[in-house]
């Protein structure tokens, strides 16, 4: 009896164990997934907390000096510069002239081709001539009647001084005649002035050009009527030699602008290039300036001559013009990169023997290429100010050089080794410095770049 029943019993117990078995090797199994997944999240935190660590170890200079902010820097330097002044300019013709008939008539002939050169007196166009010529003839007609009437006068009048004088006649006869003579001679002089008259406005229908220049398009037609009122006359020419150019400047050189034109031995040349700037169209110099400010935009126009033989400059053509004010002897210059904005006004960060920086206020000047004109403040030659990691620095900042000093940009004919901050070799520094097989790759990398060579520092330095 109970052999019987055992059998039943595991029977029925059976499901349970299997279902028991099922969760705990469910539970084992969302275990270890859920302990995979805690592996690799922990393990990506870990290695991008490590990777920043690394960089801000780079960019710290590996903890150098104590936390130290890793700058560039550059050396001030004292040398000659050519102060050139850039401004936008427009190009004005001297002259510029509106061809207008000068007498009513029918346009019959157009001697000129639109847009050609021409010259001073040339015939351009001619205007019907009958009714002028009329009009000359009329008045020469009167002149020789009168200068006929003022001959036999004056032949009256000898024979009357001569009967006068016989005593055959009254002397009131005699003077009748005289005053009759000069009445005629009046008449003469009128019709004299009547014939000049009527032959100038025959030559008023030959329309000549009344200056050297280009001519524009014309603008009436053959057979319509001309008149002297005409708004836009027969054509328009402008000259082209002798051209000038406009252009405003900032009213901050009007002080030496005025010292240049109150010395008339001293010329300012005026060069002028095209709208991209990449090609020189004509030189000439400065003559006229304005008479006041512009309040609205406080610059000073000026005015420039140019000879334009080549006609390279077109009237209202704009331009870049540069116009240069000489040198500047013995000029502190710092790459304009250094200069910051504060509430004083410009200031460079200047680094100190023990490693530190201060704010020194300066006045600028002059803008030259990629460096400035220091006018004012105790920056000297050869002192070292910062220019790459100026947004890091604050006045008496820790700082650690992270780059050879470079010399700055060359200007114009100065010297120099012309050496400027490598970005790419300050990111290298650390990576460099402990790995020298690195370091001479990075050398040899560098070493034909001509004045952007740049040396990373050992690791005694990154250190």
């Amino acid at each position: 009896m109970n052999e019987t029943l055992e059998p039943n019993k595991i029977t029925k117990n059976s499901p349970k164990t299997k279902m028991l078995i099922s969760y705990i090797i469910l539970f084992i199994i969302l275990f270890f997934v859920g302990w995979g997944i805690w592996h690799l999240t922990h393990k990506s935190v870990t290695s991008a907390a490590e990777s920043t660590h690394g960089k801000s170890g780079k960019n710290r200079g590996a903890g150098a000096n104590g936390g130290a902010i890793v700058v560039g820097v550059t050396k001030v330097r004292q040398q000659q510069v050519q102060q050139t002044v850039q401004a936008l300019g427009t190009v004005t013709s001297t002259n510029t002239v509106v061809v207008h008939p000068l007498i009513n008539g029918t346009l019959m002939q157009v001697y000129f081709k639109e847009g050609s050169l021409v010259q001073k007196g040339q015939l351009l166009a001619l205007i019907d001539d009958r009714a002028p010529k009329a009009t000359l003839l009329q008045a020469q007609g009167q002149l020789l009647k009168d200068q006929a009437l003022l001959t036999n006068a004056k032949l009256d009048m000898q024979r009357y001084a001569q009967l006068w004088q016989q005593d055959s006649i009254a002397k009131q006869q005699y003077d009748t005649q005289v005053s009759l003579v000069k009445q005629y001679e009046g008449v003469v002089k009128t019709d004299q002035a009547a014939v000049a008259n009527a032959q100038l406005q025959l030559s008023y229908t030959r329309v000549v050009s009344p200056v050297d220049g280009r001519i524009g398009l014309r603008q009436v037609d053959v057979g319509n009527m001309v008149n002297t009122s005409d708004a836009n006359g027969i054509a328009n020419i402008t000259q082209l030699k002798n051209i000038s150019v406009v252009f405003a400047v900032p009213e901050q050189y009007l002080t030496q602008l005025m010292q240049i034109m109150d010395n008339p031995e001293q010329h300012v040349g005026v060069q002028a290039w095209d709208r991209q700037n990449t090609q020189k169209l004509a030189d000439g110099q400065l003559v006229a300036l304005d008479n006041q400010v512009n309040i609205n935009t406080g610059t000073i126009n000026i005015k420039a001559s140019f000879d334009n033989q080549n006609q390279h400059l077109f009237p209202n053509q704009f331009v870049n013009v540069r116009m240069s004010l000489g040198n500047i002897p013995n000029a502190i210059i710092v790459p304009t990169v250094a200069l910051q904005l504060g509430a004083k006004g410009s200031f460079v960060y200047k680094v100190n023997p023990d490693q530190t920086v201060s704010a020194v206020t300066v006045q600028t000047g002059a803008v030259v290429d990629d460096n400035t004109v220091i006018t004012g403040g105790t920056l000297n030659a050869n002192d070292l100010v910062v220019t790459d990691g100026v947004d890091k620095l604050k006045d008496g900042a820790k700082i650690s050089v992270a780059n050879t000093v470079g010399q700055g940009k060359s200007i114009h004919s100065s010297t120099g080794n012309g050496q400027r901050h490598n970005p790419v070799a300050q990111e290298a520094t650390a990576e460099t410095s402990n790995n020298p097989e690195r370091s001479k790759q990075w050398q040899r990398h560098n070493s034909g770049q001509g004045n952007m060579v740049m040396t990373p520092p050992s690791a005694q330095t990154a250190q």
